[in-house]
């Protein structure tokens, strides 16, 4: 009886001495997220795909739990107003997303701006001659097959495309805006370049596929695309005051070209499919980014 309760004890005590080394350890690698949980937002936009990517890893580092949701800008919007997401890292201002900070914005919180040179566009091959400008589709568009190929139909770029380029280049008639979702755009765009057939895309900058394919913007002498943007991060009401030492990190994220474009490169081409291993190898060849946000 005695050598089992000396046995009891001592499992009591080892199982005591474990929870308390793995609870020192957790500490002295600087977790702080005691697993509280933080719902991320995103849309399918490249930029989007990679910070969001990139703040798990942060997050879950610092002991948080991070769930990823994948919707369309309308819906993680609503969803920040509703308090079912609590972080969106893509909110595009002042144009591209105005329509939803005018129907959403006093239930948000704006936490920082982490690129401030993004722009939509219209794009052709480089090889595409006699198309220049979007002033050169109308008289173009049997060459495209009447089509421009589109991303997602609730995106602003979307928006954009037609309630702004398709009328006011006098396309309505001629052209047709395809619209599906951005995998499928980028897939038209790289099947039609390997065969070099002509194909005009809606697209935007930042974005991975002007370092890896020989793209042409389409002048906008009219100004319909708007002009260059930000990159806001938005949470939700009562972030800060809820998570306070993950919104002084946000306030300091930054991202220039060369550190998206990497990331990009690495998470779509790279380590397709595999995001987790391509923010890792991104960090290991970036040693000192997450000094900065500390």
């Amino acid at each position: 009886m005695f050598t089992t309760l000396r046995r009891v004890l001592a499992l009591a005590v080892t199982a005591t001495l474990a929870l308390g080394g793995a609870a020192c350890s957790a500490k002295s690698d600087g977790g702080s997220g005691n697993g509280k949980k933080i719902t991320i937002g995103y849309m399918a936009w490249d930029e989007a795909i990679a910070a969001s990517h990139l703040w798990q890893h942060i997050l879950e580092e610092k002991g948080y739990r991070v769930q990823l949701k994948n919707l369309e800008a309308g819906l993680v919007y609503g969803g920040l107003a509703g308090g079912d997401i609590d972080l969106f890292l893509d909110g595009w201002l002042p144009q591209t997303h105005a329509s939803y900070l005018e129907k959403y914005g006093d239930k948000l919180e704006r936490i920082g701006v982490w690129y401030d040179d993004a722009s939509l566009s219209i794009a052709v091959p480089k090889y595409v001659d006699g198309v220049d400008s979007l002033e050169d589709l109308a008289g173009k568009a049997g060459t495209f097959g009447g089509q421009l190929i589109g991303i997602e139909p609730g995106a602003g770029l979307t928006k954009a495309t037609q309630e702004k380029v398709l009328p006011g280049y006098g396309l309505a008639g001629a052209m047709k805006l395809k619209t599906s979702s951005t995998p499928a755009m980028l897939a038209a765009l790289d099947a039609a370049i390997a065969d070099q057939k002509p194909i005009v895309v809606t697209l935007w900058h930042p974005h991975w596929a002007y370092a890896k394919y020989e793209l042409k913007d389409l002048a906008d002498p009219k100004g319909t695309l708007g002009q260059a943007e930000q990159i806001n991060t938005f949470g939700r009401k009562g972030f800060g005051k809820d998570f306070p030492e993950v919104t002084k990190m946000l306030a300091k994220f930054t991202m220039d070209n060369q550190q998206l474009g990497s990331l990009e490169d690495l998470m779509f081409n790279t380590h397709k499919g595999d995001e987790k291993k391509a923010v890792e190898e991104w960090l290991k060849a970036n040693p000192d980014y997450l000094k900065a946000l500390a």
